[in-house]
């Protein structure tokens, strides 16, 4: 099972947004500033530290979490949504009216 996955309404989101931006990734963020939301930025614009390692991919694009945040949701699956509202002002879904949202999945015991 995939450690990230996302909604249909996400990759349609993720989709509009590579149009517009070009190639994009996602950093889970871990309550900084932003709250605990996944922010999207354009490829390469978000630096990533030594501390970060990438759980898997959504619409084609790289997602990236804190190796201690991982820690907490080794145990889930995050499921990338989009609900209305303004997310982070640092991701680049900013200015369409909505945000992405992370819901999680406990999965099963191996």
């Amino acid at each position: 099972m995939e450690k990230v996955t996302a909604t249909p309404e996400a990759l349609e989101l993720i989709e509009k947004l590579r149009t517009k931006h070009g190639p994009l990734m996602f950093h889970q963020s871990g309550g900084c500033c932003d709250g605990s939301s996944p922010m999207c930025f354009n490829e390469g614009e978000f630096m990533l530290g030594n501390a970060d390692l990438q759980l898997g991919e959504i619409g084609g694009c790289p997602f990236y979490i804190n190796k201690k945040q991982y820690d907490y949701w080794k145990h889930t699956q995050l499921i990338i949504d989009v609900v209305e509202g303004r997310g982070g002002m640092f991701s680049l879904e900013g200015p369409e009216g909505v945000r992405f949202l992370t819901r999680s999945k406990v999965l099963p015991k191996k």
